[in-house]
């Protein structure tokens, strides 16, 4: 089943963050299984493969602070590694020790800020991770046109002149002819962006991608040396993390665990969401 967005909402709960309203979903049983989104959308990214995995696991997913649903304070200092508090914190909520990920774009980034954290403490609450194309690496990362406006010194002004046909023309470009997102799910999708007027602070946002240069080493060894079994699988025909990324995990990772997806972009679990749901269970059964 696919959701829309006021399904979506409706299934969603809340919990407080720093004074900041947080929305979550819960459901499934089984081992818990954690949900991380991208940018610049929200974990309704998840909507296609959710049905399917809540029958097997406790799927947890959340809007991270400033997307989706969730508050999106304009005085906030945005960071990963606040967004990874943000994850530890709905997990001690839900009185949750031990779980798996499966992260995309930047969750991946969130989840190597978690990985990082279970080598310094020297604990296994991840057992495993699943990651989606993401600029796992910044020599890698190649940024959109829009992500690089976002970042320069008129970042603030290109949110001001946002709108649904620059947001089509820049999100369209991750994906191939055959599985660009239909009018509607384009709609939906920026819908969710603009909500609270989220598209007022993506310049605020995009700053990850410095902090991914800033903290290159540390995250770099949270995958080389995770203390779990990890997985990749990437739509090949992603412009910004796709078949060149794949090359330098090969290049970087002790034995790469890589499901290569062709004729798929940057969204696999929205555009080819049964090869996703496929390949992560050949993961788990491993």
């Amino acid at each position: 089943m696919t959701y829309s967005i006021d399904q979506w909402y409706k299934k969603g709960k809340w919990f407080s963050y720093q004074g900041h309203n947080i929305f979550y979903i819960v459901e499934g049983s089984g081992e818990p299984l954690v949900l991380l989104h991208g940018f610049p959308t929200s974990s309704w990214d998840w909507h296609k493969v959710w049905d399917t995995l809540s029958k097997t696991y406790q799927l947890i997913t959340l809007d991270f602070i400033g997307y989706g649903f969730s508050h999106k304070p304009k005085n906030y200092n945005y960071s990963i590694k606040d967004q990874a508090n943000l994850v530890e914190q709905l997990l001690l909520h839900l009185n949750i020790d031990y779980y798996h990920l499966i992260a995309h774009d930047y969750g991946d980034t969130v989840a190597q800020e978690l990985l990082a954290r279970q080598l310094d403490r020297e604990e296994n609450k991840i057992n495993s991770c699943c990651l989606l194309n993401g600029g796992l690496f910044p020599e890698t990362h190649r940024a959109t046109l829009t992500q690089k406006l976002l970042l320069s010194r008129i970042g603030s002004l290109v949110t001001r002149l946002s709108s649904y046909k620059r947001f089509v023309s820049s999100f369209s470009i991750l994906f191939p002819a055959q599985t660009k997102p239909a009018a509607d799910e384009m709609c939906s999708l920026y819908e969710l962006i603009q909500y609270n007027n989220g598209h007022k602070i993506t310049h605020l946002l995009v700053r990850y991608i410095i902090e991914r240069k800033q903290n290159r080493n540390r995250w770099l060894t949270a995958l080389q040396k995770a203390r779990c079994p990890l997985r990749l699988i990437d739509g090949l025909n992603d412009p910004v993390s796709g078949a060149h990324m794949v090359e330098r995990y090969k290049e970087v990772i002790p034995n790469p665990d890589v499901i290569e997806i062709s004729g798929c972009g940057h969204y696999p679990q929205m555009e080819m969401p049964e090869i996703v749901i496929k390949n992560y269970a050949a993961f788990r059964s491993k």
